[in-house]
């Protein structure tokens, strides 16, 4: 069975972080190594308290996943940081050449601030895909926020943030407008630098579908999936789990 190794923060909700990346990798059928950077105090409508995990303890977990490289994890899914300091302790402790998916959490879905655009910074070379929504894309990118349905100007934000640093970026349309939501990947590998996955928009709101998502992603990165289909792979799975 392959295993991702996912870095997040705790909801004592259960709605998103590690709670949630567990529940969707065993879906999927992944282990998980669980990396705790920070344990939040939630409900389903506000973020209580926050409690960071000291920066030296989030590399020894890491170090500790990987020391035993019969079950070493093939991927590595990053939600919640909690400091550029702990960025910077990721940056260095990860090993080079695993797939890495980055949900650049800046704010909870209760509302909490959980994380700043500075914290990002020192991990951003060290990322395969960056998954921001709409909104996290305009905060990463400067640029003001925009329909999804513009795909030049959802371009622009991309290539921003290409330019400092990340490899590909997939601008989430879950809270666009339309009877479909699409998700837009800007990368290297996808014909004219674009593609786009598209799944029915369902009549309902829940908490952690970024986390699923970025996880499912991981997922199947870990199994060999190239970016093109572990994208289509993600999609299906999130919005399967919605469905029920």
């Amino acid at each position: 069975m392959n295993r991702i190794l996912v870095i997040a923060g705790t909801d004592s909700s259960g709605g998103a972080g590690l709670s949630r990346d567990t529940a969707m990798a065993t879906t999927l059928g992944c282990e998980v190594a669980p990396v705790v950077t920070a344990v939040t105090v939630q409900t389903d409508q506000a973020l209580q308290a926050i409690h960071p995990v000291p920066p030296q303890i989030i590399s020894a977990q890491i170090r500790a996943a990987f020391e035993d490289k019969s079950t070493a994890p093939r991927a590595v899914k990053i939600g919640m940081i909690g400091s550029a300091e702990a960025a910077r302790h990721l940056a260095d402790a990860l090993p080079e050449g695993l797939p890495i998916v980055l949900d650049p959490v800046l704010k909870s879905s209760s509302g909490g601030t959980l994380m700043s655009l500075d914290s990002l910074t020192p991990l951003l070379r060290r990322v395969t895909l960056l998954t921001p929504n709409l909104e996290e894309s305009a905060r990463l990118s400067g640029l003001a926020s925009i329909p999804q349905d513009d795909l030049a100007l959802l371009r622009c934000q991309a290539q921003v943030m290409q330019a400092k640093g990340v490899a590909a970026v997939l601008i989430k349309g879950g809270h666009a407008g339309g009877d479909r939501s699409i998700d837009h990947l800007f990368s290297p590998q996808a014909p004219q630098g674009h593609r786009a996955y598209a799944a029915p928009r369902l009549p309902l709101e829940k908490r952690g579908t970024g986390c699923s998502l970025a996880t499912a992603l991981a997922c199947s990165l870990a199994a060999g999936a190239s970016l093109d289909q572990a994208c289509k792979e993600a999609k299906a799975a999130v919005s399967a789990r919605l469905a029920q």
